[in-house]
């Protein structure tokens, strides 16, 4: 049964028809405190629901001040792992929920997050391993967010080490990887070959124009990738919704970057 569960569930986050997906990051709350675009979670989330996103990802806390009872349907990823940027050790993540809890909050899939090359990797593998286990135990789809972040990595963006975040999350079972765009559609068919499972880019940092956020997707779609889970990038931007749908029509319809721009302007 908890097959067929998890096969009703990852739906809610992934579109059944094109295997793609897009999803809005929120969780940064306890990273960075209540930054802007984030003040206001209903309104944030309807947003983005507005614009056509598969999903969001929330802590668990905020579960409830982001839900609208009304308006388009959007799935919700809940976050498992945090840690803030007032830490010594800010690359350090520890559970802060369950994926029991996630069940019982009405998640359709959870996230844990993992910096690999620092001193707190073998803390946060163990955790992703025990939560693919709680997940595969209750049908719940797992997002693993994986970054090469730490003292040992020189280049968080080195196709060498982004391949290998992304195989990390295979190996441990995770249903879908999160990683870093590469900065090319070459590299980042390296990244996708050696993994089974879909792989989404993230969107890190506020982006000089919006040409250069909706090429990164395109990109990443053409050397093979899953789909994009990009927060700071939409919720910041001056359009939330017309982002979304930009990145949308990329993900899901095949748009090239001169017509997702027409969709944003």
């Amino acid at each position: 049964m908890t097959i067929i569960g998890k096969q009703i569930r990852i739906e809610r986050i992934i579109n059944r028809n094109t295997g793609r997906t897009v999803i809005v990051p929120m969780d940064h709350g306890i990273s960075l405190g209540p930054i802007s675009g984030l003040e206001d979670m209903k309104r944030a989330v309807q947003m983005v629901a507005d614009g056509g996103a598969n999903a969001i990802v929330e802590h668990k806390g905020l579960v409830g001040a982001g839900h609208r009872r009304k308006g388009r349907d959007i799935g919700l990823i809940i976050h498992l792992s945090a840690s803030t940027s007032l830490s010594p050790y800010p690359n350090a993540k520890t559970l802060v929920c369950s994926v029991e809890e996630a069940v019982k909050i009405g998640a359709d899939a959870v996230s844990i997050h993992v910096n690999l090359g620092n001193g707190g990797e073998k803390e946060m593998l163990r955790d992703l391993g025990m939560v693919s286990y709680e997940a595969k135990t209750w049908g719940m789809p797992l997002l693993a967010m994986i970054y090469p972040r730490g003292e040992k990595i020189k280049d968080d963006y080195d196709v060498n080490v982004i391949k290998h975040a992304a195989r990390v999350g295979n190996e441990m079972g995770a249903d879908i990887v999160k990683v870093s765009y590469t900065g090319s559609v070459e590299t980042f068919k390296e990244v996708v070959r050696g993994c089974s499972i879909p792989v989404v880019i993230a969107g890190g940092p506020i982006m000089d124009s919006d040409r250069e956020i909706l090429e990164m997707v395109r990109g990443a779609i053409d050397a093979g990738g899953a789909g994009a889970s990009i927060g700071r990038n939409v919720f910041q931007h001056k359009n939330p919704t017309g982002m979304v749908q930009a990145i949308s029509a990329i993900v899901h319809d095949g748009a090239n970057v001169e017509e997702a721009l027409k969709i944003l302007d």
